[in-house]
């Protein structure tokens, strides 16, 4: 592979890679819908059950 291609795919990959962090930091600002937050709840509750169990 020619340095030229090797040049032009690792400014594709910081490209991409910039734009994948631009989009999920977009995302972690978001709200997560509140019958998620309680489906994590009920299930740690019961991880935490399970594991006094033993």
């Amino acid at each position: 592979m020619a340095p030229a291609d090797n040049a032009k795919k690792a400014k594709i990959a910081k490209y991409i890679d910039k734009n994948l962090k631009q989009v999920f930091a977009d995302l972690e600002q978001d709200e997560m819908p509140t019958q998620i937050t309680d489906l994590l709840t009920v299930l740690r509750a019961q991880d935490e059950e399970l594991k006094g169990k033993k």
